[in-house]
């Protein structure tokens, strides 16, 4: 009998998948694909599964669905809501950082702090699971996203600043960064010189040319749609944008050609956006469009046997309920009223914003019916003529007011008053146009079984992650290879930080001895070299310059150039 039950639960250890924080039992992979729907909560996966079996019977789950596994605690270092900066950042260098950080270590707030926060190391560029693999291993590195190519969710992968709007910033490292490929928006943020730089070595560069991408052979690109970020998927035009899955195939392909494997961040960006817009049907619609975007991957992944997939969103946002009681009985409400009305939109709130300006107002009750499935009654209209950004209105603009209009509908914004209207007609609430603080869903696929169940933290699917690459414990140990303080690197030397001399510029640090001078500027993996600075030194981290402590943190090893 005790042989029995012996041979049962050796039988349950070799079987049952592993917890996250036993990384020492998860096999490592050769292609690990992460994917992020942004500010996606639990309620937004069930209204977009349920207007998916609504709109096509045969689809009664998501392609996430076979996988989903657990949950996950995700903060700020010092609060428990979290803002996409702090939130992706500790998934890719497992230690929570601030509002607006991204992948920089934070400032200690004692009182506050959930972990424990060493205030020695404040400000400092923190090695990201995606620069790790590149360096450690030669993998080939990917992102793609729907938003600009700076915010925070990619930036967090391949980029350092405690300060996530500064995308001048930003946008330099990630292009020195050597990724491999990156699709998605951002094609005002792409400098001439970030552009000449990427030519230079190697890579192909498409600014809204899907033809063009489509037909590309090699292994190195970005290609960027949009002045900033992409049309939600419901909006989107498919023969000037991608799908968010086309892009996900397509990074897959080329970044599969190299025989060390590949890391590929895949985030679904807009679900987000119209979360703080408490538009449904966009977050509903871009939710979708990202599961797509999953089942690629999943389907590569099962396919190619080395690779693994994690699914997860950095926090929740809106407080959206299926429910909400000015729906009289909104319990008992069949299916059909539930989602009758909504499965009719076929624009986002942004996207019927824009489709009403491009119409003279007589228009508009048709644009309404078509798109929208409804007609607007008298003080719909109202509130839609006192909108303050409505081109076609027949009020003048200066006489537009909020008196008269019905206090729930009324809105300086025209895309704001477009989502209250498109909400007014569902049975659908939110409590906030802001982030929310619960744990949010994680699905995986291992090709082995080595799941993370059950609630997991931030910090321990970092440390998945770095499981599942191979690189356990190693992040820190290269965090203060790549980025330490340009006052201990050079403290035997003489050196100088020089102001900028323009505005917009930014300051340089100049490295002397005798023989020979360093010439550091900051946000690239270049530094010149030599007895007058003339020779390029090509380094693979970036460098990166603090204004809060004006400290430039680098390698290292770039003593070694001074020698």
């Amino acid at each position: 009998m005790k042989k029995t039950i012996a041979l049962g639960l050796l039988l349950l250890m070799i079987f049952l998948p592993v917890k996250a924080e036993n990384v020492q039992e998860v096999k490592p992979v050769k292609n690990l694909i992460l994917m992020i729907p942004d500010g996606t909560s639990l309620a937004t996966v069930s209204m977009a599964r349920w207007l998916q079996w609504y709109t096509n019977s045969d689809k009664p789950k998501l392609n996430i669905d076979p996988f989903l596994c657990g949950t996950v605690r995700t903060h700020s270092s010092n609060a428990p809501i979290g803002d996409s900066a702090p939130t992706t950042s500790c998934y890719m260098t497992g230690i929570p950082s601030l509002t607006g950080y991204v992948s920089t270590y934070p400032v200690a707030d004692p009182e506050n702090d959930i972990y424990p926060i060493d205030p020695e190391r404040a400000y400092q560029p923190l090695t990201t699971v995606l620069e790790a693999v590149k360096q450690l291993d030669n993998k080939s590195t990917g992102l793609v996203f729907t938003c600009e190519f700076p915010h925070a969710t990619p930036a967090d992968c391949s980029a350092h600043s405690y300060k996530r709007g500064k995308y001048e910033w930003i946008a330099p490292q990630m292009v020195h960064n050597d990724l491999s490929v990156v699709i998605g928006g951002g094609v005002s943020l792409l400098s001439e010189e970030g552009e000449a730089y990427l030519k230079s070595n190697g890579y192909t560069v498409y600014k809204n040319d899907l033809k063009a991408m489509r037909a590309d052979k090699g292994d190195k690109m970005w290609a960027l749609y949009g002045k900033k970020a992409m049309d939600y998927d419901l909006d989107r035009n498919p023969s000037e944008q991608p799908s968010i899955e086309e892009m996900t195939r397509m990074a897959i392909e080329k970044l599969s050609r190299n025989e060390n494997g590949f890391f590929l961040m895949v985030e679904g960006s807009k679900v987000d956006w119209a979360a703080h817009s408490n538009d449904p049907i966009g977050m509903a619609t871009d939710f979708l469009a990202f599961d797509r975007a999953c089942g690629a991957a999943l389907d590569f992944a099962r396919k190619n046997g080395e690779t693994a997939v994690v699914i997860l969103p950095d926090h929740g946002n809106s407080g959206i309920s299926i429910g909400v009681d000015r729906c009289h009985g909104y319990d008992k409400l069949t299916k059909d009223q539930l989602f009758g009305q909504f499965a009719q939109y076929k624009l986002t709130a942004e996207g019927l914003a824009r489709k009403v300006n491009k119409v003279p107002y007589s228009e508009v009750q048709n644009v309404f019916r078509e798109y929208a499935g409804f007609e607007l009654n008298e003080k719909e209209l109202l509130a839609l003529n006192n909108c303050k950004d409505y081109v076609n209105s027949p009020i003048p603009e200066d006489k537009r007011t909020s008196k008269g209009v019905e206090p729930s509908m009324y809105s300086g914004s025209l895309t704001s008053f477009m989502a209250k209207l498109l909400t007014s007609k569902t049975c659908f609430g939110f409590t906030t146009g802001g982030h929310t603080g619960e744990e949010v869903f994680l699905a995986a696929y291992h090709p082995q079984g080595d799941l993370p169940l059950g609630m997991h933290t931030n910090i321990e699917l970092n440390e998945y992650l770095c499981a599942l690459m191979g690189i356990s414990g190693q992040l820190d140990g290269l965090t203060a290879k790549n980025f330490a303080k340009h006052t201990e690197v050079f403290k035997d030397y003489k050196y100088e930080v020089k102001a900028p001399k323009e505005d917009g510029a930014f300051p340089v640090l100049v490295v002397k001895n005798k023989k020979k001078q360093l010439t550091i500027t900051p946000f690239t993996n270049i530094v010149k070299g030599g007895k007058k600075a003339n020779e390029e030194i090509r380094l693979n981290s970036v460098i990166v310059y603090v204004d809060a402590n004006n400290t430039f943190y680098l390698p290292q090893a770039l003593t070694d150039y001074l020698k």
